[in-house]
């Protein structure tokens, strides 16, 4: 049997870990600098550089540019219900801008439609205070958006022809910059991403849906229900 050795990155880690999680550094403290903590663990500055990226890795503490290195606020973990769209819960509040556009390139193949269809984006950000959790950007075809909304800063509720397939796609990947600016993370921190694509009955694309979540703070829940016909096999 073989016995793997902790590496001193490993180590400094797990005691930084431990004093995190037994709550001998709070919330919002700043941990010292890189080289006191060097000399703190009697290493170099790069392991104790890889140490802490373990850390943010885990979500423990946050790199803010140019102030160091803090502990993290624990965050209530948000549950994200497949098909269910933008969390909309009493605690988390979201602010929606919505923008008139044409359909190209990835997007024009996704929807299925011809080059320059109107569409409608809606960028939607959820925050739980004032902590961004969440970011999307869902289109929907400009026909299907009722003309009061069209261009406003609040969501449609629904849609008029309702969606009868929903396909969703989970990937776990580093943010691109422009969901890291928005939910304020190290580009560094995993985010889990969820690509949405509803059709209605007709087969017609309605609505394209892109999610990201911090990954350290989200779950996914996919709910299963057997067919008629596998449900009266299991009886």
């Amino acid at each position: 049997m073989t016995t793997t050795v902790p590496t001193l990155r490993d180590t400094i880690a797990e005691d930084l870990r431990t004093q995190i999680t037994t709550g001998h550094l709070k919330p919002g403290t700043r941990l010292p600098s890189e080289p006191k903590l060097a000399t703190h663990y009697k290493v170099s500055t790069p392991t104790v550089r890889q140490a802490l990226a373990l850390l943010q890795a885990e979500g423990l503490i946050e790199k803010a540019h140019g102030r160091g290195n803090f502990v993290r606020p624990a965050l209530r973990r948000i549950t994200y219900t497949i098909g269910a769209r933008i969390p909309f819960t009493p605690d988390l509040q979201t602010t929606i801008r919505a923008t008139n556009l044409r359909a190209r390139g990835h997007l024009r193949a996704l929807m299925k439609v011809p080059p320059n269809t109107p569409l409608t984006e809606f960028h939607c950000v959820t925050y739980q205070d004032e902590t961004p959790r969440s970011v999307a950007r869902v289109y929907v075809p400009r026909d299907l958006v009722p003309t009061s909304k069209l261009g406003s800063s609040s969501w449609p509720g629904g849609l008029k022809a309702g969606w009868a397939e929903c396909r969703e796609t989970v990937t776990a990947r580093l943010p691109a910059p422009e969901e890291a600016r928005a939910l304020r993370i190290s580009p560094t921190r995993t985010v889990l991403t969820i690509t949405s694509v509803a059709v209605n009955a007709a087969g017609r694309v309605i609505e394209i849906a892109f999610f990201a979540l911090p990954s350290d703070s989200a779950d996914a829940v996919f709910t299963t229900h057997p067919t008629t016909e596998e449900g009266e096999t299991a009886q």
